[in-house]
């Protein structure tokens, strides 16, 4: 008999899903959704999210063409008040702004005490000085296109937590608790390359309606969030919009083509896999 709410697995084994990776990822597809089995079973708090979510956060990677192996660093599903949500790391930018062809570097890292000597206010550009000390002070992101256009932005430690406070409610509750639940407080290099780099190219990045730029566009938008038949949910955002674009169509969750009797689930043990 068909049950009203199928799970994860039976549902990656349905032909409408599998159909509709293998339309976004061709022979790619049933690694694909091999990993994201894998990423389920080795994340006990992945398990208690919607399966729909779940897929649909997939969904988004497998239309950027993007891995969601945590230890690649291109693209997450991450679980938040059981929904899973789509995040990309700051490679996964680098990796879609490099196939559209216009950037002839792109770069993101930490600066160190002393490396920046002063920024001008005209221009923004960034006057190098010398290193003093390794404690990081800041971090950096960096774009020059192919036509010559240059542009770097810099925020302060002190900055990107205020940023991460406002606009990450886990970490909020981080500083509240004296918790370490939000990936700003187990993973703060990590997610501060990733916002002067975001923060960069969605002020000064290309933002084109070609395939290969939209696809930018796409991640810009969808980062961070639950991917709903309405439309994108920040649930972890209150400062986010909580509609932008419908993504209804980036992955299908038919129930119709399910299987009336489901093979029972396999339940053997997985290498969990390290970040």
């Amino acid at each position: 008999m068909r049950q009203e709410n199928p799970t994860l697995q039976q549902l990656l084994a349905s032909s409408g899903i599998k159909r509709r990776f293998e339309e976004l990822l061709d022979k790619s597809a049933p690694s694909f959704i091999s990993s994201i089995l894998t990423i389920y079973r080795s994340n006990s708090k992945l398990q208690n999210c919607s399966p729909n979510s779940i897929l649909s956060a997939a969904g988004i990677a497998a239309a950027l063409k993007l891995p969601i192996n945590p230890s690649l660093g291109l693209a997450h599903i991450v679980p938040y008040k059981n929904h899973a949500t789509f995040q990309l790391g700051y490679r996964g930018y680098i990796q879609l702004a490099m196939r559209s062809g216009q950037y002839r570097t792109l770069n993101s890292g930490a600066v160190c005490e002393g490396q920046i000597k002063e920024i001008d206010f005209v221009t923004g550009e960034i006057i190098r000085g010398e290193k003093l000390s390794d404690t990081i002070v800041g971090y950096v992101s960096y774009m020059e296109l192919i036509n010559g256009f240059k542009k770097s932005l810099y925020m302060t430690v002190e900055e990107l937590q205020a940023h991460a406070e406002k606009y990450s409610q886990s970490y909020a509750y981080d500083l509240r608790s004296g918790k370490k639940s939000s990936v700003w407080s187990t993973n703060f290099d990590a997610m501060a390359k990733k916002t002067v780099l975001k923060k960069l190219l969605s002020n000064f990045g290309i933002i084109s309606i070609d395939q290969q730029s939209a696809a930018l566009v796409t991640a810009l938008q969808a980062d961070q969030a639950v991917i709903t038949d309405e439309g994108l949910r920040y649930i972890d955002n209150e400062h986010g919009e909580e509609k932008i674009v419908p993504f209804s169509d980036v992955i299908d969750i038919p129930n119709d083509d399910l299987p009336d009797e489901v093979p029972p689930e396999d339940n053997s043990p997985t290498e969990v896999e390290k970040n």
